[in-house]
């Protein structure tokens, strides 16, 4: 799968820190995140479905 065309930005629910992490949700049928320290280390991809699911979630 290519991450190529995606579009970075920070999340609204990282702190003013340099803790951030970076969501990409332009890409046809899948999002990505990322760690901000590292644009060029591994990125997590997951179903769209899962990712409203898991930020939609409560915290534990």
């Amino acid at each position: 799968m290519g991450l190529t065309g995606a579009t970075w930005r920070k999340s609204s629910r990282s702190a003013q820190t340099n803790d951030c992490v970076e969501v990409a949700t332009n890409l046809p049928g899948v999002v990505g995140v990322r760690d901000s320290k590292d644009p060029t280390g591994p990125v997590l991809t997951f179903d769209p479905y899962a990712w409203r699911a898991f930020v939609a979630a409560p915290p534990r």
